[in-house]
Order: structure tokens, then sequence, then C-alpha cells
């Protein structure tokens, strides 16, 4: 792809309109992967994403996060890294440079004053990188490892942390580790130290991978991947406190292929929450209720590919997009903001697509 493409695709098109960036991450070591991050155009009227080029050296960005003028991207291989890029005036992000994380295999990210932090899937632990002024990455200031294990000989015979999110507050940095069946909070110092903070233990063998807040702050919702579970938990200052337990798949669902929850996002006014179900291959649609105190699964909706790994809402909450990356596709679908229930409205063709950032 040229830089005068990548003009093109900021350009206003249509009837007026003006796409925005999307960020495609990928696997670049996979056999029919990806060659470096995804790029991508979307128009918000439309929910319509056109795969516009690559950026190539970038080894398995398989979770990205836009930062309007920086782009960062986790490097999931066993010497974990992530990658800083500057976006140009052309709107091409360039690479500047990576920084090893110290861990296996990072899969998440998450900036948080000052500072980018990344979860090392096989290894267990979490890193902290200062942002420099001009947007580049510094050398690590810290990297914690977790302990312990699960009753899942597959999955849980160590630690596996899969994110790491600031709270509502930006008092609490939360880790979510599947192999050990917790989250934990920490704090972050003004030097980027992580001091514990808390430990929350969800039901053995549940393996959360993901959780969500509600826009209120006092629940958040946890994604559970080797149960197709999601537990609700009342939050404050740092502590999780487990409650209700929902399925996420619908009564009578069958028993194979063996479901994967992956990725789970809150609607802006918090009254919808969503999950996709890899293995099933749907996305569920929960109404929230009792004030985010509860769950209620309202539909199991087609994803119209395989293996749905990311979702992402956009800024308008009207569209939801679904990575599939067992089919090579990114599926669109509109949102009915009055049941929360979704109708696909078009697909996009992708290398193993496993994340979809769009720019705010």
């Amino acid at each position: 792809m040229t830089e005068g493409v990548a003009r093109a695709d900021e350009a206003e098109v249509g009837r007026g309109r003006k796409e925005v960036r999307a960020y495609l991450g990928t696997y670049t070591s996979w056999a029919g992967g990806g060659t470096g991050l995804g790029l991508g155009a979307y128009d918000p009227a439309t929910g319509r994403l056109r795969v516009t080029g690559v950026v190539p050296d970038v080894p398995n960005p398989s979770f990205v996060i836009d930062a309007g003028r920086w782009v960062y991207a986790v490097n999931e291989k066993s010497d974990g890294e992530v990658t800083a890029l500057a976006v140009g005036a052309d709107g091409v992000p360039k690479v500047v440079g990576s920084r090893s994380t110290g861990g296996a295999d990072p899969c998440h990210l998450a900036l948080h004053r000052g500072f980018l932090l990344s979860a090392n899937y096989s290894s267990g632990s979490v890193s902290v990188h200062p942002v420099l002024p001009e947007g580049g990455l510094g050398e690590r200031t810290d990297l914690v490892v977790h302990s312990g294990a699960g009753p899942d000989p597959d999955r849980q015979e160590g630690p596996h942390a899969h994110q790491v999110l600031p709270d509502p507050t930006g008092e609490f940095v939360l880790a979510v580790d599947l192999g050990t069946d917790s989250i934990y909070s920490y704090r972050l110092s003004d030097e980027g130290r992580l001091t514990p903070a808390g430990t929350a233990r969800v039901h053995p063998g549940a393996g959360p991978r993901h959780l969500a807040f509600h826009p209120s702050g006092k629940h958040a919702y946890i994604a559970n991947e080797l149960d197709s579970t999601i537990v609700v938990a009342a939050y404050d200052r740092g502590v999780l406190t487990p409650g209700q337990k929902v399925s996420t798949l619908p009564a009578g669902a069958p028993t194979g292929p063996r479901n994967y929850p992956a990725e789970i996002v809150v609607s802006r006014d918090g009254r919808f929450l969503y999950l996709s179900n890899r293995g099933h291959d749907s996305v569920a649609v929960f109404a929230v209720e009792r004030g985010g105190a509860s769950l209620r699964l309202v539909e199991a909706t087609p994803v119209g590919g395989k293996f749905p790994r990311h979702i992402v809402l956009d800024a308008a909450g009207r569209f939801l997009l679904a990575a599939n990356q067992n089919s090579d596709t990114i599926t669109t679908f509109a949102v009915d903001r009055s049941t929360g229930k979704l109708r696909q409205t078009g697909t996009t063709a992708s290398p193993i697509p496993v994340c979809v950032a769009l720019t705010r």
C-alpha cells in the first residue's frame, strides 16, 4: 500500500461522510495469517469496514490499542515484546521501536497514568513500560509474576495473565489470570511499580479471561473461558466480590464443539453486555439489570463466521464488530439500542483477524 492510498482512505468519502482508521490484529507466524499490523477504514455512519493495507515488521500483533497519534501492539511470541508506532500526518503508522516485556506471549495492553501495561499469557506476568514524552516506550520499570494453578491440567498448569486494565477510578490496576482463577489488584506508583492490593478468586476451573466494568464502576463482569460463564462481581476500591454466575450459552445449546468465551464489552449506557462465544460461534447479548448487579440472556446471535475472538462497539454504540479468527472475516452488526439485539449488516475479509481497534 502506498502512502497516497492511505491518505485517500482518510479523506471524506461517499455522501460527505468521513471514515476513521481501524487497526486489525492478526498472527503473522500462522499459516494464512497477516504480514504485519492490518490497516482499515471504518465508516461510523454505515458500519462498513474496508481493509486498506498493512504495516510490515510488526510480528504477531494480536492485540492493538489506539492512542490518537500513537498505536501500541503486542508481539505475541515466546520472547514477548510491545511495539510503538507513530501515526504520521498522512495517517500511516510507522514503527518507532519495540521493547521486551520480559515475559512470553503478551496478549493484552492498557495505557494508564503514562505507562503501558502488558499481560504475558504464557509466563503469567504483567510488565510495565513508561511512555516517553514523544510517545515511544522506555525501558521496563516492573515485572510482576503470578503464581499458582487451577484444576484444568491442559490450560491451568500455571499462571496465565490474559488481561490488564485500570479500574474506572484510575486508582487500581486489575490483572485477569486464566491459569489461577484469579483477578489481581495493584496500585501503580509514579515510578511505574506495581504494588499488590488484593486478590479475588472465581470458582475453580472457570478460567477467567477478560472483564469489563459497568459505567457506574460498582460492578464488573468476568468472562470465563473454560466453563462458558460470566460472573457478576461487586466492585469497591480494588476489591471484587463475585456474585451471580450465568451461562454464556442459551438453554439447549449443543455441547460440542467446546465453547471458549473471549471478549466482553458493556454498552456506554450500561444497559447491555455483549460476549463472543468461540465454538458456539455467536455473540451473546445480555440485559443488565438491578443497576448492574445481574444479567439476563437476551439472545445468542450467530456471528456468521468461525471462532469470534475480539468484539468491539464503535464510539456511538450503533455497530458491533466481531473478528472471526478461523474464517478470516470480520462481521458488522447493527445494534438495536432499545433491545440490545444485533442484526448482521456486512462482512469484511481479513487474514486471521483477532483484534479490531477503531480510532475514537
